[in-house]
């Protein structure tokens, strides 16, 4: 049985090609060989042949006149043809190609491979290691990714991977596959590559399958991945503590609120204990809003250190919460926890053999022990009376002063949509939540809704002002404003940030300040207007929707002011 290759290089015969391929793999099929089929096109090439299967191969069939990159096959036996010869008699063009076959070449190939078991510690390396000597042995080059309980280390880069003729996956866990998409892979456990490292390299080489390349949403999301791992630096670390921090809230808020629904606003009180109204708050309040700042600082120090930093963060977090220094105190020790336990990994050096007690034992009881004592002996006090002297500033505040907070906090809304300006104000006003300060948070929700909604108001009142494509996207957006998702304005704003965005941040801006003007509360920070019929989830609604609507209506005039027409044929 021989392995054979072949390449249909006849671009203007897109349908012949694909004719001539089938051809061949029914033709291979029936004298018992195998065969990679690599097929160039005016749509592109299409299964490429990679390094790994040419130094499997024997030989290649050259179909069609157009370029095969023939140099890459110069160590094989050559088998030309036309692509009608294939159509009419495909079956003795692959009998000549698998005649006199020459051996496989033993050409270095590079490979790629990630290690991981459940603990994340001993076989996890060992792996690893074995891995590493069998390749080496083999003459291969390759990089392995371990993925164990300090993180993943050596980490595999986009071009790496690019480049790489054979991924390995020894794992005892589920490892993430997307970033393999349409590549050779071998996915095993750990066992075979701790006992004999070079057999399981051959057995990949020989056994090896190509991934399923990955559809738009995966390349969504590897590219989103791949642009979190290059962004570093106190915005990355916090926001992954507020994504993480999020559904405690909103679930809280909720509960909270269908407490005050059911059992009026003293819930609470141990009159009402035992009712249904008394034991959804202490769902909400006493637990899901209890583990808002643990989470918070917990997966800020996660950001920093990975798993190790959890317990430390996650520890400095309730003691912020129990000395009263609040989210404030609690975003002080995230990153305390998440460097001082960073600092401890890459500092503390110990023998192979004793390494896994890095991440179980020594990082998290060293890192809650610092932690601890500074956040009870010199943190804790001076951050609550900060945050207390902004409770009452805060709560005090009236007319033009609360004008003033829910206009910077809707223009901030606005300016990046989704951005870091935006994540700023909104992880303010989500953070004031643990402190029973709700008002912010209303401005924020309204202002996030305005952008999106004042251009779907805008494609409806002023069509000449965008353009066909545009006034399809209007309806979209004003889903997505609704659903207080305001990155639905983005595609409008790219095509014409210097008038679309003035024009929003203006109209996010009235609708911040008019919602703080009328006092209005928020217990939930998401959900959009799915979450106002929530009895008690919106204090002041009528005022609340008002100010919604002005501000959108703001926005569409001032983008109607602004923008210039559009022919309407574009």
């Amino acid at each position: 049985m021989a392995h054979l290759l072949a390449v249909i290089s006849c671009p203007d015969q897109t349908t012949q090609s694909l004719l001539a391929g089938e051809a061949l793999r029914q033709a291979a099929q029936k004298q018992g060989h195998s065969i990679d089929i690599e097929t160039r096109s005016g749509s592109g090439v299409q299964n490429r042949i990679e390094s790994a299967a040419i130094a499997r191969a024997s030989a290649v069939i050259l179909i069609g006149e157009g370029a095969v990159e023939a140099e890459r096959f110069t160590k094989l036996k050559n088998q030309f043809g036309t692509l009608q010869a294939v159509l009419d008699d495909a079956s003795s063009l692959v009998a000549e190609a698998a005649k006199g076959e020459a051996a496989p070449s033993a050409a270095a190939l590079s490979i790629v491979a990630i290690t991981s078991c459940p603990t994340g510690i001993a076989h996890t390396f060992m792996a690893a290691e074995g891995l590493t000597q069998g390749a080496a042995e083999l003459g291969h080059k390759i990089k392995v990714e371990t993925q164990g309980s300090v993180g993943a280390q050596n980490t595999l880069t986009a071009a790496e991977i690019a480049a790489a003729d054979l991924v390995i996956i020894a794992a005892d866990t589920q490892v993430d596959l997307t970033r393999f998409g349409g590549k050779r892979l071998y996915q095993t456990g750990t066992k075979g590559a701790i006992g004999n490292g070079a057999e399981l390299v051959k057995t990949a080489i020989a056994q090896a399958k190509k991934a399923a390349a990955p559809d738009l949403l995966d390349q969504a999301q590897a590219a989103k991945s791949e642009m979190s791992a290059q962004r570093t630096g106190p915005y990355k670390h916090l926001m992954t503590g507020v994504s993480f921090m999020l559904p405690f809230v909103v679930a809280g808020g909720i509960m909270i609120a269908l407490a005050f629904a059911l059992g009026g606003i003293y819930a609470f009180d141990d009159a009402h204990k035992g009712t249904l109204a008394w034991a959804l708050f202490q769902i909400g309040a006493k637990s899901g809003f209890a583990l808002m700042v643990p989470i918070l600082a917990g997966y800020i120090s996660y950001s920093i250190a990975d798993r190790p930093g959890i317990t430390p963060g996650m520890i400095g977090g309730m003691l912020a919460a129990s000395l009263g220094s609040g989210f404030l105190g609690g975003i002080i020790a995230g990153f305390l926890a998440g460097y001082t336990t960073d600092f401890l990994n890459r500092h503390i050096k110990l023998h192979k053999h004793l390494d896994g007690l890095k991440p179980v034992l020594i990082l998290p009881v060293l890192g809650s022990l610092i932690v601890g004592l500074l956040m009870i002996y010199v943190i804790g006090d001076p951050v609550a009376a900060v945050l207390t002297s902004l409770q009452n500033t805060l709560k005090g505040m009236q007319g033009s002063s609360a004008v003033l907070l829910g206009a910077l906090i809707g223009a901030m809304m606005a300016f990046d949509m989704g951005g870091p300006v935006n994540k700023a104000a909104y992880a303010f006003s989500t953070g004031l939540l643990a402190s029973q300060i709700y008002t912010p948070m209303a401005a924020a929700m309204g202002a996030g809704m305005t952008p999106p909604l004042a251009l779907a108001l805008a494609t409806v009142l002023f069509k000449d002002r965008f353009t066909r494509d545009e006034h399809e996207a209007g309806k979209a957006a004003a889903v997505l404003g609704i659903s207080f998702i305001t990155e639905g304005a983005i595609p409008f704003a790219a095509r014409d940030p210097l008038r679309v965005i003035p024009a929003l941040m203006i109209g996010s801006a009235v609708t911040g300040a008019l919602s703080m003007l009328s006092g209005v509360e928020l217990k939930v920070p998401h959900g959009g207007i799915f979450v106002l019929p929530i009895p008690n989830a919106v204090t002041h609604l009528g005022a609340y929707l008002l100010a919604l609507l002005i501000g959108t209506a703001v926005g569409a005039v001032l983008l109607r002011v602004l923008k210039k027409p559009v022919p309407q044929n574009a």
